[in-house]
């Protein structure tokens, strides 16, 4: 039915074409006929009907299959098949019909790119809740587990209900910890990571750091030190965000090194007037196929170290997103059993620091 209505509709455009011609034809003569030019009428009327059937002719072989390449590129395109072409002709002519059928084939591959977008953040969504899910029910499981056995005569057992009470406190840590990790990929979601940049002591920050680092250090055996010289410039950046950027970074050298290992928190300036900041490890490395993924949320190179040390698998993901509102990005250089080296960089302030 569909297409019967359609070659009426190329019958009638085409006929028209065909009537407009004839009578076009049929003016010239009356004009030829008013100067003086005489024409028998069998004649002109042969040639007003030859004119219209060669209009008419033409337009339906042109018309029609050029407006049945655009049909048919639209039914492709409301049955998911975004690619469809309406052929070579149509997208080397440079009329009307051709500028339309070559829009609709760009919508079309719009819209799949849409709907690709579309499907990989669904996909995302579904992991990203799993992933959620599965590190909630962790510590919460723990925690019902160790209470449990409490109520049911451990608390009366001083060999064991400390050493529960523990287990029970490092696992709201966790939750916490969790928890506020979160609402900060929260707040970066919803475009709410707000920074202030200021000029500020490089040196300073690695200070703090590593001094709230080393009780983490020390129990796991691991020395942490900085090359950073007083002669360093300032930095431009958000010191705050800067300073949580360098904790994770420390934190994660310190928990995947091996007792013995050390970790080292380097800055120099480049040519560039940058400042290139880098943390270096010598502990187990990452495979060479994991270091892409290392920013990914709930990603995990080592899954029973970060757990057991309290890691949410949320830091460098974060990190990401801080150090990309700084117009710096992660780089990443990596070899197994043989260590890691973290490092991203900032623009030098232009006034040197003062003595």
């Amino acid at each position: 039915m569909a297409t019967r209505g359609f070659l009426a509709n190329v019958h009638r455009l085409s006929g028209t074409l065909a009537l407009g011609a004839g009578g076009v034809c049929a003016l010239v003569l009356l004009v030829l006929s008013f100067l003086g030019a005489s024409l028998p009428l069998w004649s002109a009327m042969l040639g007003i009907v030859l004119v219209s059937l060669g209009v008419y002719g033409v337009a339906e072989l042109l018309l029609k299959r050029r407006i049945a390449e655009a049909r048919a590129t639209v039914k492709q395109i409301r049955r998911g098949a975004f690619d469809g072409s309406s052929g070579s002709n149509t997208r080397r002519t440079r009329d009307e019909l051709g500028a339309l059928v070559r829009q609709i084939n760009a919508t079309g591959r719009s819209v799949r790119l849409k709907m690709e977008e579309l499907e990989r953040i669904e996909h995302y969504r579904r992991e990203f809740l799993g992933n959620v899910s599965h590190e909630l029910k962790t510590p919460i499981f723990s925690i019902r587990g160790f209470a449990d056995t409490l109520l049911n005569g451990a608390l009366n057992d001083e060999s064991v209900r400390h050493s529960f009470v523990q287990k029970i406190q490092h696992n709201a840590a966790r939750l916490d910890a969790l928890a506020e990790d979160l609402a900060e990929v929260a707040r970066i979601e919803m475009g709410e990571l707000a920074m202030t940049i200021e000029q500020f002591s490089l040196r300073s920050v690695v200070n703090e750091v590593a001094e709230s680092i080393e009780p983490l250090a020390a129990r796991l055996k691991v020395i942490v030190r900085h090359t950073i010289t007083d002669e360093l410039p300032d930095v431009l950046g958000d010191r705050k965000r800067i300073r949580q950027v360098l904790s994770n970074l420390v934190d994660n050298a310190v928990k995947y090194s091996k007792p013995g290992g050390h970790v080292e928190i380097g800055a120099r300036q480049l040519p560039t007037s940058q400042i290139k900041v880098s943390v270096v490890d010598n502990g187990i490395g990452v495979a060479p196929e994991h270091i892409g993924r290392l920013t990914e949320r709930f990603f995990r190179v080592d899954t029973s170290r970060s757990r057991s040390l309290g890691g949410t698998g949320l830091g460098l993901a974060i990190v990401k997103h801080i150090l990309g509102a700084h117009g710096s990005k992660l780089i990443v250089e990596s070899h197994l059993h043989r260590g890691s080296t973290f490092g991203f960089s900032l623009p030098a302030a232009t006034e040197q620091k003062r003595a």
